[in-house]
């Protein structure tokens, strides 16, 4: 399959889909932009806890 033949079955194929309307589309977004908003600062906080722990049992036993 030559690159030109891709790409107009590509858009050919775009054209077929069904996309998701504005007032779909939005709400959508915004709970993907929480959900990933909220696991990036819960693992911000998990990797500082373990660092943290880590560090007090490097101090514990004698490890630099």
């Amino acid at each position: 399959m030559t690159p030109i033949k891709y790409t107009k079955e590509v858009i050919k194929e775009g054209k077929r889909v069904r996309w998701p309307k504005r007032d779909v589309l939005l709400p959508t977004i915004a709970v993907v932009i929480c959900i990933a908003a909220f696991a990036a600062i819960f693992l911000s906080l998990e990797d500082l806890t373990a660092g943290s722990l880590i560090q007090q049992l490097r101090n514990a036993f004698g490890g630099k």
